[in-house]
């Protein structure tokens, strides 16, 4: 696949005068720049479950002090946390979620698109 139709599939806009190479990059740092990291709530060593609920496995636990990327968000088990009660888990690696009630975002909302 040229790196082209990577960044066409990746909803990356590109301009058709530019090489492969350099559209490639861009879709690279476009991708790169939309995820943001957020701080876990002071204090808390967080489980991190393989899907939006506490019936999920553990599959790690974050130690105090982490920031976590979120790449999408999606609805699941609601939790009450030190920052609210909320319905919605952040993915914050491939199958890996915690709950969005003890993460810092600045909003009761979605802060990152959902989760396919």
């Amino acid at each position: 696949m040229s790196a082209t139709a990577t960044a066409t599939a990746s909803e990356t806009p590109t301009e058709t005068s530019e090489t492969e190479t350099e559209a490639g990059a861009e879709a690279l740092s476009a991708a790169t720049t939309l995820v943001r990291y957020y701080p876990v709530a002071p204090g808390v060593r967080l489980n991190v479950r393989s899907g939006p609920g506490t019936d999920y496995r553990i599959v790690r636990v974050l130690p105090e002090g982490t920031t976590v990327p979120i790449y999408c968000q999606r609805p699941g088990e609601t939790i009450t946390g030190p920052y609210g009660t909320s319905n919605l888990w952040d993915c914050i690696a491939n199958s890996q979620y915690v709950s969005d009630a003890y993460v810092k975002t600045g909003s009761d909302g979605y802060v990152a698109p959902r989760c396919a």
